[in-house]
């Protein structure tokens, strides 16, 4: 080999080893970004205690009376401290002349001024400044208990909006985990018309053949592509359920709407104890307990409205100082008594106090009070018959609730058998169809009566928790249906 032959050969396999070291790169960039997006594609799985956990903290309805309850709160706070007494303190320093005469006089909405001098023949322009300062107490301390009823009335308010807020999130759990159950449930039917749509392929494929054959008459391609549309046709109107309950189990946990991977434990086996008793009494339920402090509240207002036909007694003083630049012997024949200087009437020179017990009562107030409290009483009643009335819808909703489990469980154990029963006459039928033993309305048949059962088992698995679900809402005890998997 001569020289030259053996530089090329050098350079082609260097050549070569460079080309491979690229090749590597390239196919773990390859690899690894095949992996990521199979990773990506792993969609993460939707626990229902998660999906709760989301809604309670996103739904607006529950951050709404959220801060129902905190305004409510912060109000209690106020009314507490209106039981304070009023302290007022006031400073005030005026320019002006003292001109007065003989007259009567109304102040009306304060728009006059009060001057105060010696009354003379004739109009002058002296002026000067003048002070005053002053600090008032005014305490209502007694008034037959309207500023206690008033705290009684608040705190009230706000064990009404607890409870709203406590009841919206029961029942907010209870949409939530019925449009999870609806949503999974909408996802195993469409799997059941894929799966039907596969089988009609198949049957389609199957004919054709024996058609083209001659084995079979034309019809029978006819009828199977009809089968064909119809599971196409089926297939679609199940997306589009799947569609509207992912849709609106995206809107119940704040979220924007995706495609969700659920949990396929409620399709799989039934609730760990389907006897589980509730823990809560009826009287408990968070919807009876709102309705009940309705009422409390409605009580406390015809409490407080009846506190205003009695009179209020005050406690009140004033201490005052005053100064002026008009001098004591300032009069309408010593004019001259005065000085313009802001020293001399902004330093207060004479002093005043008072105090005293007030009572003020109008005498008319009891009888329109006494409407007042009659019309809030009529309100009280109207609440309590409102509750008695869910108290009832409540009573009847748990009876019922163990009849529908007690019949979700025996279609739950009947099911299994009625899948176990229409795969075999399906592949009964098939095989004799494939052998010219059976005609194609026979196989269809088999065919639709398979989709049933697979369809009937999906809905039948998913009633079980939806009837354990009912029994939660009618009993108020959401940790029998939450806790039962």
């Amino acid at each position: 080999m001569s020289f030259i032959h053996l530089q090329v050969l050098i350079l082609l396999i260097s050549e070569l080893q460079r080309m491979l070291k690229k090749n590597v790169k390239f196919f773990i960039i390859v690899l690894l970004t095949s992996t990521f997006l199979e990773a990506q594609s792993q969609q993460k799985v939707l626990g229902l205690k998660e999906a709760e956990q989301i809604a309670l903290a996103n739904y607006g309805s529950i951050k709404a009376k959220t801060n129902q309850l905190n305004a409510s709160k912060a109000y209690l706070t106020e009314t507490k401290t209106e039981q304070l007494p009023d302290v007022n303190i006031s400073a005030q320093q005026d320019y002006g002349t003292v001109n007065s005469q003989f007259g009567p006089l109304y102040g009306y909405k304060g728009l006059s001024v009060a001057s105060s001098g010696p009354i003379t023949n004739t109009q002058n322009w002296n002026a000067a400044f003048g002070s005053l300062y002053l600090s008032n107490v005014s305490w209502d301390f007694f008034s037959f208990g309207k500023a206690v009823e008033k705290v009684k009335v608040q705190k009230s308010t706000v064990n009404l909006n607890e409870t709203d807020l406590v009841q919206e999130q029961f029942q907010h759990q209870v949409r939530v985990a019925s449009t999870y159950l609806n949503l999974l449930a909408a996802q195993q039917l469409s799997k059941a018309q894929e799966d039907n749509l596969n089988r009609a392929i198949d049957l389609q494929k199957v004919v054709v053949a024996r058609v083209k054959n001659g084995l079979n008459p034309g019809v029978d391609s006819s009828q199977a592509n009809a089968e064909v549309s119809n599971a196409r046709i089926a297939l679609t109107n199940a997306k589009e359920t799947e569609a509207e309950q992912s849709n609106q189990l995206a809107r119940y946990l704040g979220i924007a709407p995706q495609n969700f991977n659920l949990d396929s434990t409620f399709v799989t086996k039934a609730p760990l104890n389907i006897d589980l008793q509730a823990q809560v009494n009826l009287v408990d339920h968070p919807t009876l307990r709102y309705y009940q402090n309705r009422i409390n509240v409605s009580d406390e207002e015809a409490k407080y409205l009846n506190t205003f036909s009695y009179p209020t007694f005050t406690l009140f003083g004033v201490y005052q100082g005053r100064g002026s630049g008009f001098n004591s012997g300032y009069s309408s024949s010593n004019l001259g008594s005065y000085s313009s200087s802001y020293g001399a009437g902004a330093d207060p020179t004479r002093f005043n106090y008072l105090f005293g017990v007030g009572l003020v009562w109008n005498i008319t107030n009891p009888l329109r009070v006494h409407y007042q409290v009659k019309s809030q009483k009529y309100t009280s009643a109207q609440y309590q018959e409102e509750y008695n009335l869910v108290s009832q819808q409540l009573t009847d909703q748990q009876a019922l609730a163990e009849t529908r489990i007690s019949n979700a469980m025996k279609n739950f154990r009947e099911s299994p058998e009625e899948v176990r029963a229409a795969t075999d006459a399906y592949r009964q039928k098939y095989a004799l169809y494939q052998n010219g033993l059976a005609n194609i309305v026979d196989f269809t048949q088999a065919l639709y009566v398979l989709n049933r059962a697979e369809v009937d088992n999906y809905i039948v698995k998913n009633n079980v928790w939806q009837a354990l679900l009912y029994k939660a809402a009618a009993t108020g005890d959401f940790g029998i249906f939450i806790n039962n998997f």
